[in-house]
This record gives C-alpha cells, sequence and structure tokens, in this order.
C-alpha cells in the first residue's frame, strides 16, 4: 500500500501542469468601448465648448452695481432724532435725521419781521407804503407849487400891464412919479415871485425824483427779504433730512446728540430703482460686442445660479483713463497692458426675490455675440 501511494505521488510530480487561457482579452473587450465612450463624450464637450467660445465672449471680472446715494446734512446743528437703523427700508421722503431746528426758528421769525418791515415801506397792491406815501406828498407839493407858480406869472402879467399903463399916464403927467415907482416895484416883486416859486418847484420836483428812487429801493429790499425769509425757511426744512427715494439704509454713520455740519455724510442709501450690472471686457473682445446683445450671467452667492440681461452701453473710455493716477505712455517706460472697457448691463430676468441681487456680487458673464 505504501508502494501504491509513492507510486500516485510520483506520477502527480512528474505528469506536466497544463497552462491556464489569460484573462487579459475578456478585460480589453470591456475597458476598450469604456475608455471609447470618455473620448466621444470629451470630443462631444470640446466641440460645445468651442462652439460656444466662438458664439461668446465671457469675463468674469464683473460685478453686480446698483444706485448708491449719499445722503448729506445741509445744514449745521446737532442731532436729535434719528429714525432708521442699518439695512432697514424706508419709503421715499420719509424722516430720517432731525436736526435741533431751535436755532433756525428763530432765524426764520427774524427773517419775517424783515420782511414786515419791508413791505410796510414798500407797500403791495392792496396798500399803500411810506416810500409810495412820500412819492404822493412829494407829488402833491410840487403840483400845488406849479398852481401857485401859475396865479404868480399872473399876478406879474398883470403887474407888467400897470407899470406899462403907468408910464404911460406918468408921460402925460396924469400920475405923480411916486405912483409910477410903486407900479415898478410891485411888478419887480411879482417876478421875483414867481422865481421863488418855480426855484421851489424846482426842489419838490428833485424831490419827487427822489421819492421815486426810495420806492425802487423799497421794492428791492422788499425783494431781498422775501428771499432772506425764503432761505431761512429751506434752511429749517433741510433740519428734517428725508430720503430722496425708496431704499435700503446702509452705513449709517450718524448717532443723536452729535454734532454735523453741512456736506458731512450721514448715510448711504440703495435705491430701489433697480440694479445692473458691469462687466469689465478686454479690448480685445469688444469687436463683436454690440448694444442690444442677451447676457447670460452666473452669480457666484448663489452657488452659479444664472440671470439674464442684455448689452445696454458700452464706456466710452477704458477704465484705466478714470483711475486716480492714469497711466502715463509718454514717460519712457512703456509696458503695453490689455486694458479693460467697462459695459452695462441690464438685467432682464432675476433669481426671485428669495435670491436678491445686491451691489457688489461677483458674476461671471456671457455675451452671446452671434
Amino acid at each position: 500500500m505504501a508502494t501504491a501511494m509513492q507510486q500516485d505521488v510520483s506520477e502527480k510530480q512528474i505528469r506536466p501542469v497544463e497552462p491556464t487561457e489569460p484573462a487579459a482579452p475578456s478585460k480589453r473587450r470591456i475597458i476598450l468601448p469604456i475608455v471609447g465612450v470618455l473620448v466621444l463624450i470629451a470630443l462631444i464637450w470640446a466641440f460645445k465648448q468651442w462652439s460656444y467660445g466662438r458664439s461668446h465672449e465671457s469675463t468674469d471680472d464683473a460685478a453686480v452695481d446698483g444706485h448708491l446715494v449719499p445722503v448729506l446734512a445741509k445744514v449745521s446743528g446737532y442731532v436729535q432724532k434719528v429714525t432708521v437703523q442699518d439695512n432697514s427700508h424706508v419709503a421715499g421722503d420719509s424722516l430720517l435725521v432731525l436736526i435741533d431746528p431751535s436755532e433756525y426758528q428763530v432765524r426764520l421769525a427774524q427773517a419775517e419781521a424783515d420782511l414786515a418791515a419791508a413791505i410796510a415801506t414798500a407797500g403791495t397792491g392792496s396798500s399803500t407804503g411810506q416810500a409810495e406815501a412820500q412819492v404822493q406828498a412829494a407829488s402833491s407839493q410840487h403840483a400845488a407849487l406849479g398852481a401857485q407858480i401859475d396865479a404868480a406869472r399872473a399876478n406879474a402879467q398883470k403887474a407888467h400891464a400897470d407899470l406899462e399903463r403907468y408910464r404911460q399916464l406918468a408921460a402925460q403927467q396924469i400920475v405923480s412919479k411916486l405912483q409910477l415907482d410903486a407900479a415898478q416895484a410891485a411888478a419887480q416883486t411879482a417876478d421875483a415871485n414867481v422865481a421863488a416859486l418855480e426855484r421851489s418847484a424846482t426842489a419838490a420836483g428833485a424831490t419827487v425824483t427822489n421819492a421815486q428812487a426810495g420806492v425802487r429801493l423799497a421794492e428791492a429790499r422788499l425783494q431781498a427779504a422775501r428771499a432772506a425769509r425764503e432761505n431761512a425757511q429751506l434752511q429749517l426744512q433741510y433740519t428734517h433730512v428725508t430720503a430722496p427715494a425708496p431704499g435700503i439704509v446702509s452705513r449709517k454713520q450718524v448717532e443723536v446728540g452729535q454734532l454735523v455740519q453741512a456736506g458731512q455724510p450721514l448715510l448711504t442709501m440703495v435705491m430701489d430703482t433697480g440694479v445692473f450690472v458691469t462687466a469689465n471686457m478686454k479690448e480685445t473682445q469688444l469687436a463683436d460686442i454690440r448694444v442690444g446683445q442677451p447676457v447670460e450671467f452666473e452669480v457666484d452667492a448663489y452657488g452659479g445660479s444664472k440671470a439674464e440681461g442684455v448689452v445696454e452701453s458700452v464706456a466710452a473710455a477704458t477704465g484705466s483713463k478714470f483711475a486716480l493716477l492714469p497711466p502715463d505712455n509718454a514717460t519712457g517706460n512703456f509696458t503695453k497692458v490689455v486694458q479693460r472697457v467697462p459695459i452695462r448691463i441690464r438685467v432682464t430676468k432675476g433669481l426671485g426675490p428669495d435670491r436678491p441681487l445686491r451691489p457688489g456680487m461677483s458674476v461671471n458673464v456671457h455675451v452671446k455675440t452671434r
């Protein structure tokens, strides 16, 4: 039995091992179609990207813009009341800040008193002022002197006629020399009276002219007083700082009790007039961009959600021309840099009220040029 077992063992050792078939061909049959599909997908994707690039101009140098209006103080004074907080929505003409109006109320009262005095001097359409009364008095005096001059001239004419008759009678020795001298003295007195009244009338005429000039001066002062009153009223109104239009309050820089000066910024408002997109395109991308072309842009803040718009306008100069320190290529250290030109895009389709577009948000813009 042992001999049989040894013989089986020796037969197993001597029997050659039959080779097994390799599994490579079957794996290749599985991998090659997968690779082919992937290559086909890559080619399709590359073609789409190439086709998209030919018909679109894209940039990631773009952001949402809006109308940001700084609200400034028009008058100086202590802040008495602040009715808003940051990020609060306000309606148009609503009160934002109240500056202490006491000083401006006093100024308005003073201006109204000055206006009343000017009206009393110049008068109005329904009442006569002091200046007009002076003109009327001077005119009446001048008219009275004119009547007196007419009477004096009549007396002088009678006196000269009497003198002529007395001369004829004296030549005939009908009247005495004394009577002739008396007639001659009466004629001279009448002439002197006429001359005195004429001088008085001339002075009265100057008085009338002066009074009329006083009326014009009073009217000018009346207009100045009215302007001063309107200015005082405006200054009082400016103590109520109101919203220029509906919007959201941002960057509030004012507190109750603070002393503010005219022209000092108090807060900034983001207007509800709508947002737009500003895309800074390279100058080499502008050849095919036209106003009215459709635009698609992705908003980074909302995971690349897409909104739509249309090209509204193209800037008249590159952004570098409006920089604080614009480049000067004539200094000898010229380095050519591709410039960017801002284009304005009007939003035609947003992302809904739950995902508002806020000024400053980054977007990726794609302008369809073909």
